[in-house]
């Protein structure tokens, strides 16, 4: 859960920047897009090797 307090000073935009900020480091997005649509196991299996096999290929 990402929690972002005003302190005092903060302008309206600068708190939302700072939740933005949070949100796009937790992951949450992409993580709500994955979720949004049922994937059967045996694709979701298929989907991780792929993954893997290209952050694999780009650390070389």
């Amino acid at each position: 859960m990402v929690v972002v307090k005003k302190m005092p000073g903060d302008s309206d935009d600068s708190v939302i920047r700072k939740f933005i900020r949070k949100v796009v480091d937790a992951g949450i997005v992409p993580e709500a897009k994955r979720r949004q649509f049922h994937l059967k196991p045996s694709l979701a299996k298929k989907q991780k090797k792929e993954d893997a096999r290209r952050a694999a290929k780009r650390s070389w």
